[in-house]
């Protein structure tokens, strides 16, 4: 009788088991209709940018103030980024800044167009993006809260070097929300000159076309030059007369640096850089030879010798 007892007791055990399954099955989890993984819209990609054929050589020149009376240099890391990564050639801040802390009269110039075209003239650019960027924060702090708001302006206009004319122009403004006045004011720059560089750098290079000018269009070439061996003023000299006397293939020479021997030029020339240092290397200056030592896209390294 024992043993009957023991075997009921684990017969009813099995059959509850089953019982306690069939009603899970019976009572499924609901299935996800097709509806549930219905696909969000694709976002379509912004139309490419029409570029054009010869690249403009880029200055930018902008005043900004954070706060009022801070100098920062936001809009202008930004502008730099936007256009290295359309492959547009930037003229070098460094040496625009270094000369620009030499002469503030150079920054003030720029505020026309005439002076800005001269400014970026001396430094071999086709255009100049100048402008100003001002952020402050809001007098009051929100309600109850610790943030306060911070408004940031970005005006900027694109200059043509040859002729001063406008080719293009974005004054954007833009209102964000911080706890800290520095990253606030930084937050609502960088907001406001996001909106106005793309506003104005596809608008300039559909625009730019450096055959508008008598013969610049035959100067298509952007070349940087960098020459060794100039351990003497007077071959400096002689390498600097020499390019500028190039007139039928060269234009806008300009010595960027020269430091330990090692001269840095940009230019713009007729010929690609092959081409060019070939004639370089064919009609040198006067009591000095020229080694080719590099050649690449759009730049040459040379290295004077002497007779």
């Amino acid at each position: 009788m024992k043993f009957n007892m023991k075997s009921i007791r684990r017969i009813s055990i099995a059959i509850l088991s089953v019982l306690i399954f069939c009603a899970g099955c019976s009572n499924p989890r609901p299935v996800r209709t097709t509806q549930s993984y219905r696909q969000q819209p694709v976002r379509q990609a912004p139309p490419k940018m029409k570029l054009p054929a010869v690249m403009p050589r880029v200055m930018i020149m902008v005043d900004e103030q954070s706060l009022g009376t801070v100098a920062t240099s936001e809009v202008e890391s930004m502008a730099v980024r936007k256009l290295v990564e359309l492959g547009v050639p930037v003229v070098d801040q460094d040496m625009v800044r270094s000369n620009i802390a030499r002469s503030q009269q150079m920054l003030k110039a720029a505020g026309d167009n005439r002076g800005a075209a001269a400014l970026g003239t001396q430094f071999g650019a086709d255009v100049v993006l100048v402008g100003e960027a001002v952020a402050k924060p809001s007098a009051r702090r929100i309600a109850d809260t610790n943030l306060r708001s911070y408004q940031a302006v970005v005006t900027l206009r694109a200059v043509r070097t040859d002729n001063a004319a406008t080719l293009s122009s974005a004054s954007e403004d833009s209102t964000q929300v911080g706890l800290e006045d520095v990253s606030g004011s930084a937050k609502a720059l960088r907001s406001a000159a996001t909106a106005s560089l793309e506003k104005i750098i596809p608008n300039m290079l559909a625009k730019w076309s450096p055959s508008q000018t008598g013969s610049a269009g035959t100067f298509g070439n952007a070349v940087e030059l960098t020459v060794g061996g100039v351990d003497q003023i007077w071959k400096l000299r002689a390498v600097r007369d020499s390019l500028r006397s190039r007139t039928k293939d060269l234009k806008n020479v300009v010595q960027r640096s020269y430091t330990a021997g090692i001269a840095e030029f940009s230019m713009k020339s007729r010929l690609p850089a092959e081409e060019l240092a070939e004639e370089l290397v064919l009609s040198p200056p006067d009591d000095l030879k020229i080694q080719v030592l590099d050649i690449g896209s759009g730049r040459i390294q040379l290295r004077m010798v002497e007779n």
